[in-house]
Order: structure tokens, then sequence, then C-alpha cells
């Protein structure tokens, strides 16, 4: 009887998945009617517009148009009405699938995915493949023709070129399917926003992150907090959380001051509807409305915000100068945060339900302060672990689903921001694979030509929107909205597939041989014991319906947790993983969010809990860093942390809304600049020479091959610095010795020259083509490409492996960030020292010399001299192009180098080029006799 039964389950399952596959199919066709529907409208719209030139045919067709579309509605209309009422009742959907009982624009996706044109992306992909024989053809001339006269010069010529190869590959291939994606907002609001009923958006905990006052103006903070109060968004379901990892009372302070500006802030943004709404950005734009009463009020406002910037300003100038005995609170007390490096954890809650009200009376969202507990003798693990507080304060107070992560310069320039993700993050049709969807990074005040890419277009433009036809796009640090559950360690769903089918091997006649696979066995191999993680995913993703309504309060993990097979998690290995905290625990099991039965705790019982998740000691011997939260090991924790979830099998989704979601400033200084660039490059290095090296780390858990290869080039990019500034070298010495890297070129060569010349030309077109980056934005990306790689990534191999080798650690860097448009672009020209700036400037240095002497040579020795000159100059000035930013950065605003630059620059071109002169390697050594007078 048992086995019948099984059989009859399979047989309802089977027949429930193939249900559910005609309704997605149905879902689709009419998703494409409708777009054809409202084509076909606008076209109409359009052509009976202009009806003094149409002839009377022409409208008359319009008209037949019109009727049969009207017709088309109506018989779908009956359809679907049919469908409900005879199939409606016996339909069985799984629990994340559309519900039968709403209309079909109400079942309609909340988002697509547009591919790329065919007629840009096929030829894209033909040259793509072209140039890798052609690259094929080329190495095997170049290593088939050494020069003798110069073979160490043609072995470190052809290293370096095969090193470019190599990069290029990892580079280019993860963008093979490019894709991009449109969201319906209206769907959304339809689908979980009925009139009369309250709103059914998931509710969002919004993390922003502060380290450092001083590097972070205060101002800029405020600005970021006052745009998340007024998001377009329903206020119960928005909490920010405020970190401040520097126990800076300025930070408090201002936060305080910001909360009485956003009582006056936010109802004039809901009420007008402007954008953006953050007050500093906001204010520098012209005018879009003339009403009379928007003029006046607007004028209030501006007033209100002047004030607040001086209020704000003043508090900067008052925490220049430290009191002796340390900050003291408005009530007296010293201020427990001033020791930066030992003070106890400070959480303190503004606002919400039972908060103060904005001047109209209405609720403004919850506010959070967060300041981590501190000790001398503990690792705390920088931004990173200071993220993961906010997760584990985050769960115990409101343990919203979703979180959003932004750094304290990244403001909402998009209101509907939220609103964008949930399009992928609360759509039925993507099965809740998706574990974060991440956009684009812009950016405010960056000079006009971005000297120094700051912007970083081609990156988010071109290689994010490869990944999203992947597995998803790289964690970019800011502006990624997360699934609470993917940061607990937690596998991705499996995609449910129809019982009645055996496996899922192709072709069909495999599946025997499977089966009899499966069977042998089972006779003679033992099954593998499931892991924690795999339990834990299973219970949380599988049932998640059950754990919903499981009790589990401030004694309800004594003994375990059972889900709906009866299967207990033990308690200990609960706390072994997330901590020794009850409710901590409890909110893990919530899919969907929420306290559960903690609704009718104290608040002072859920403080006292608050404070103890965030204590210095509360992670150690669990898997926080390791497998939970934001992921330790790297000053780029973005980049692992992101590496970590699509290992698990999840994906992630590339949101480019038409108005930017968010931005933020960047460092437009040259010596800041490279000190960003070498923080990321120090984190990658960091990650290539761990256990967590995409090359060995994360196999056989749903991570994709060519997803593996995009996060391969993300950790190796900064050993291409080495052969970089080898090659760059490579011209002055051919000018200075008069040799060069190729012998003597005959046609064959020449061919293949040319041919991998016009393939590079070609594939950057063609990828500007179907990407819409514009030539200067591409240009530019790859001379700081030049200037990034000789400089800072070759600074961070070197720190990189003198922390893994030698234990040598070195100190984290918080970049400044812009305070403002007083003195726009000012920082453009400011020249601060670094070491950095030492070998781009010694590149220029030598390969003018080089090109100088080899001039002089040239003019004394005729004209012979100068057809073999031609390419070693084109080499040099390749360089001398590439470095031209650098240059102009060295200069300054009155073209005037700093004379330390000068003289260490000089002084090391000089030793080279005596030293060169003197030993002349590349050329071979004679004891020929010498000649009698």
């Amino acid at each position: 009887m048992s086995t019948n039964k099984e059989r009859i389950k399979n047989l309802e399952a089977g027949f429930g998945g193939l249900q559910d596959s005609f309704l997605r199919m149905e879902l689709g066709v009419t998703d494409k009617m409708h777009h054809l529907e409202t084509t076909l409208h606008k076209i109409s719209e359009a052509l009976l517009s202009k009806n003094e030139s149409i002839s009377p045919n022409a409208s008359g067709r319009l008209e037949n148009i019109s009727i049969r579309m009207e017709n088309w509605e109506q018989e779908q209309d009956e359809l679907r009405m049919m469908k409900n009422e005879s199939s409606g009742k016996d339909r069985k959907y799984e629990d994340d699938g559309p519900d039968p009982s709403i209309m079909d624009e109400d079942r309609l996706p909340l988002s697509r995915k547009i591919p790329i044109s065919s007629s840009h992306i096929n030829p894209y992909r033909m040259i793509i493949v072209i140039r890798l024989v052609v690259v094929g053809f080329f190495f095997h001339y170049r290593v088939t023709n050494p020069v003798n006269n110069a073979y160490a010069l043609w072995l470190i010529s052809v290293i370096c070129e095969i090193w470019f190869a190599f990069s290029w590959i990892l580079d280019q291939f993860p963008k093979w399917y490019p894709i991009e994606r449109e969201t319906y907002l209206d769907r959304l609001s339809l689908r979980y926003e009925k009139e009369g009923k309250a709103s059914q958006l998931a509710p969002v905990d919004i993390f922003v992150s502060s380290a450092d006052p001083l590097k972070e103006p205060p101002l800029v903070t405020a600005n970021t907090v006052l745009s998340i109060l007024a998001v377009d968004y329903p206020v119960d379901k928005v909490s920010c959380y405020v970190s401040d990892d520097g126990a800076s009372m300025l930070t408090f302070e201002t936060l305080l001051q910001t909360i009485e500006f956003a009582k006056k802030w936010v109802p004039f943004c809901k009420k007008f509807d402007i954008e953006p709404r953050s007050p500093e950005s906001y204010f520098v734009q012209k005018m879009d409305k003339v009403h009379v009463s928007f003029i006046k009020e607007r004028r209030e406002i501006k007033r209100e915000y002047e004030e607040f910037k001086v209020c704000i300003n003043g508090l900067v100038s008052k925490a220049q100068k430290v009191p002796e005995e340390g900050w003291t609170m408005q009530d007296g007390t010293l201020w427990p945060g001033n020791n930066v490096c030992d003070h106890p954890g400070i959480i303190q809650v503004f606002l919400g339900q039972n908060g103060e009200l904005d001047i109209n009376g209405n609720e403004l969202p919850l506010i959070v302060y967060v300041c981590r507990e501190k000790r001398p003798g503990y690792n705390h693990h920088k931004k990173a672990g200071a993220m993961n507080a906010l997760v584990r304060v985050s769960a115990v107070i409101t343990n919203a689903p979703y979180l959003l992560n932004l750094d304290c310069d990244h403001y909402f320039n998009n209101s509907k921001a939220i609103r964008e993700a949930m399009c992928f993050m609360m759509d039925p049709l993507l099965e809740k694979r998706v574990c974060y969807v991440q956009f684009p990074q812009r950016f405010d005040g960056i000079d006009k030509h971005d000297r120094y890419a700051n912007r970083n277009i081609v990156f988010f433009d071109i290689n994010m929107k490869g990944l999203d036809g992947l597995q998803g796009p790289i964690y970019a640090g800011t502006g990624c909205v997360f699934r609470r559950q993917a940061f607990y360690g937690l596998y991705a769903p499996k995609v449910k597939q129809l019982s009645s089918r055996t496996c899922n091997c192709f072709p069909k006649w495999f599946c025997r041989c499977c089966s009899l696979g499966r069977k042998k066995k089972k006779k003679g191999t033992k099954p593998k014991p499931e892991t924690e993680t795999d339990k834990m995913a299973s219970k949380t993703c599988a049932h998640g319906s059950a754990l919903e309504n499981t009790k589990v309060g401030f004694e309800g993990l004594n003994t375990g947790v059972e889900d709906e097979n009866s299967t207990t998690i033990p308690k200990a290995k609960l706390e072994k993983k997330f901590g020794q905290s009850s409710v901590l625990v409890a909110s893990t099991l919530l899919e969907d969010g929420g306290i559960g039965t903690l609704e009718n705790a104290s608040p002072a019982s859920l403080l006292k809990e608050a404070i103890h998740v965030i204590g210095c000691g509360y992670e150690d011997k669990t898997k926080w860093g390791k497998e939970v939260g934001w992921i330790y090991g790297s000053v780029t924790e973005d980049i692992l942390t992101g590496f970590k979830m699509h290992c698990h099998g999840w994906r992630s989704i590339y949101c480019i809304p038409e108005r930017p979601a968010f931005k933020g400033s960047a460092p437009i200084n040259l010596s800041d600049r490279l000190h960003q660039v070498l923080r990321w490059a120090l984190g990658s290095v960091e990650i290539c020479l761990s256990r967590h090296c995409p090359l060995w780390h994360g196999y056989g858990g749903g991570l994709k091959w060519l997803e593996r290869l995009s996060y391969i080039n993300a950790t190796v990019y900064p050993l291409t610095s080495v052969p970089l500034l080898t090659y760059c070298t490579l011209p002055a010495v051919c000018l200075l010795t008069g040799k060069f890297i190729t012998p003597e070129l005959d046609n064959n060569a020449i061919l293949w020259f040319l041919s991998l010349f016009l393939c590079i030309f070609a594939t950057n077109i063609l990828e500007m083509r179907w990407s819409g980056v514009g030539v200067e934005d591409w240009w530019r990306n790859e001379q700081f490409w030049v200037i990034g790689g000789v400089s800072s990534h070759l600074f961070a191999v070197v720190q990189g492996l003198l922390k893994v080798l030698c234990g040598v650690d070195t100190n984290f860097h918080v970049t400044s960030k812009g305070g403002g448009d007083d003195a726009k672009f000012s920082e453009l020209y400011i020249f601060k020292w670094t070491t950095l700036l030492i070998p781009p400037t010694t590149l220029l240095i030598i390969n003018l010399i080089g090109i100088f002497l080899a001039l002089l040579t040239a003019l004394r020795n005729g004209y012979e001299s100068w057809g073999p000159l031609f390419g070693k100059l084109f080499f040099a000035f390749w360089v001398i192009v590439h470095l031209y930013p650098f240059l102009k950065g060295l200069l300054g605003r009155h073209n005037r180098t700093p004379t330390i630059i000068i003289v260490w620059s000089i002084l090391l071109a000089t030793i080279f080029s005596l030293w060169w002169v003197r030993i002349d390697p590349f050329i071979s050594k004679t004891n020929n006799p010498v000649p009698e007078n």
C-alpha cells in the first residue's frame, strides 16, 4: 500500500509541475502580447495624430486595427473567466507560485530580461573567436622567431605578452552573454499594494557604514540618512541602521540634528515628489516646478537646510579640539567612546512606530545608531566586522528579510530604488534563488573628462552586464540589496523539477545507465552524511513555511528546533554557528523575517540582547566571518562575500534603472585615487593567496565556470603589474640599445601583427556598440589601467606577499570623501606626496630620455637609421600617451611638478641609464684582436 501511495503522490506532483509549466508559458505569452498591444496602440496614436496628412483608406485601416485589438481583448477576458471558473478550484500551486485567485495582470512577471540585439552581439562574438585564432598564430610566430642578438629582450617580451593574452581571456569570455533587464513597478504595486489593504511589500533594513568623521564629512553622512528617511516605500517597512565604527560623538550629534531636520525635509519631499532626496544634491540643480506654493516652500526648506549646514559645520569645528577629560554628553556624563580602541557597545533607537512624528503628524522610519564594542587584543575585522555587527543587531530588533548596504557617501538618487530591487526579490517566478540585487555605482563631483577613470564605466556598463547573463554580477561593496537568508551560509533552494522524470541527463537513452549506477551505489556504498550547512539549507529553504510557525523565543531553543518532518536541529549546533544568543538563533530560522513570538517582548530586553550580540568576543568560536555574514580575510570583503554566495548556488541580479539608484562621491585627487585602487588591489591579492582563491575553492557547489573565470580575473589582475611594468620599460631599453623585441619583419609577420591590431580595435568598437559606452570613457579606462598597473597594483602585490610570507600587516586608510561643491574640483590639482608616484614618473622620464637620445642618434647617422627607429618610437609613445593623465596630475594647475618628484625620478632614471650603458647586456661581446696603429 505504501508503494501505491507514493506513486499517487508522485503522479500528483508531476501533474502539478506540468500545470505550473503551462501556467508559466501562458504568462510569458500574455506578457509578450501585452507588449505587442502597447506598441500597436502607440503606433496607432502616432499615426492618428496626423489625420490631416493621412488618406481615408489609411485611416480606415487604422480603425480596423483598433477594432480587431478590442475584439481580441474581449476574447482574452472571456477565456480567462472560463479558465478560472472551470479549473481554478482543481489546480494545485506551489507555495511560492503565483496565486490563481488574482487577475492575470496581477500575475504577470515583475521583470524581464532584454537580450542584446543579435545584430550587435553576434559580430562581437565572431570577432572574439577570430581574435583568439589570430592570437594563436601570433604567438606561433613570436616563439619560432627569436631575436638572436637580443635573446633576453625577446624572451622577456614574449613572457609578458603571454600573460597579457591570459588576462584578456579571463576578462573577455565572462562577457560572452550580456543582458539587460527591465522592471515593472506598476505590477509590483498592483500585486502587493491593494487599495484598502495594508501594504504587503517586504520590510528592508538599510545599513549605513561610517568609520572616520574627519575623512567622511558628517554632512555627507547626514544627506545619506535624509535620503533614506524620505525614500518612496512604506514607512513601517524601512529601518535605518547607522554604524559608527569610529565611536565618534560628532557622528552621534550629527545624527540627532539630522533627525530634527528630517521632520521638515521628508514631508516636503513626499508632497512635491522631488528627486533626488538628498538636500545637498537637490538644491544645486535647477528648479523643475514653477508653482507659487512650491517656490515658497522650497525657499523655506532651503533656508532651513542652510541653518542645518551651519549647525553641522559648527559641530565639526568644535570637534577639532578634543577636551583633556574627553567629550561630555548633554546630560553631563562622559561619552562612552572617548577611547576609540577601548569602549563598550553603544545602541540608540530613534523615531519609528513609537517615536516622534514629522511636522504633519506622520510616522518616520526607524533609525538605530550602532557602535560595536572594541577592546584591545581583539581582531575587529574592520568594515566586514562592523557590517556583521549590523546584521546581528538588526536580526534582534527588526529582522527584515532584506538588507540594503550603503556607504555613508552614497545617497538615494532614485527614491524608488528599493521597489526596483523588490521587482526581483519578490517575484515568485525567480523562485527565491536571488541572493542580492546589485545597482551600478554612479558619482557626483567628478571632472568633466574623468581624468582618473573614477566612474569605472567600462566595469559597470560592460563587465557587469556580461556577468548578469551568467550567474550574476560581483558584489561591488555598496548599493546592494541582499536576501538575509543568503548571509547565513545556506545553499540556494534547488530548482523544483517534475517527479515523473528519473534524472536530468541528456540524451534520454542515458537515463537507464544513470539509474543502474544509482542502484549499484545503493548496494555497495553508504549514503554520504549531511553536513550542518546542508541540513540548515534544507530546513530553511525547503520548509520555510514550517519554520515561520515555529514558536521560538527566549526559552524556545532549550532542546532544539523541529521542522515539519520532525527532524531536530540541536541547539548546540545552532549556537556554534550563530553564537550564544537564543533571540538571534530564533530569528535566523524565519525565512520571511519578523521577530515571531518576540513582538510582545519589552524594548529593554531586546536592547540588552542587541548589546550582547555586538560584543567584541561574541564571534569567538562561531561561523561569523567564515561561513556566516560578511566573510573575513581581505580588505575587499565585498568580492569574497559575493563569491561565497555564488559558490552556494545563489545567483545575483544587475539592475540599471533609467534614473540611477544611488550616487556617491569619489576621490578626484591623484594620490587619493591611487590609494583607493591600492586598497582594492591589495584585497584581491589577499584573496588570491588565501584558501578562498577561486582557482581552487568552491568546486561542486553551484558556481558556473564562466562565473569562476570572472572571479579569478578579479583576484589575479594585480599580478599583471609585474609584466606591465616590465613591458613599459622595454621601449626605453630598445631606444638606448638600438635593439628591438622582434626580428626584421617579413610579409607574414606584418600580416599577423596587423591582424592582431585590427582584431583588438574591432573588439573594442563592437563592445562599445552593444554597451553604449563612449570612446572617451573607454580610453580613460585604458589609460588608468596602465597608470594603476605600474603603481598601485605593483605595491599591492609587494604588500600582499609581505603580509602572507612575513606577517607584515598594512593599515587600512579610509578614502577621503568630498564635502560639497564649495571648492569644486579644487582637490583635482592638490598634490599629496606618496611613494606610489615614483614608478610611473620614472617610466615617463626614462622613455622621454630614450626618445631624445634615439632622435639625436638618428640625426647623426642619416636617413637610413630612421626606418628601424619607427617601431621603437611608436612603442615609447604608446607608453607616454597612456601615462599622460598621470603627467597632468603631477604638473598640477600651474604645471609645477614638486621638487621631490623631480629629484627622485631623475636620480633613478640617471642611475638606470648609466648602468645600462655600462653593462649593455643585449649586445654580444666578442674578443676581436686590437688593430695595430
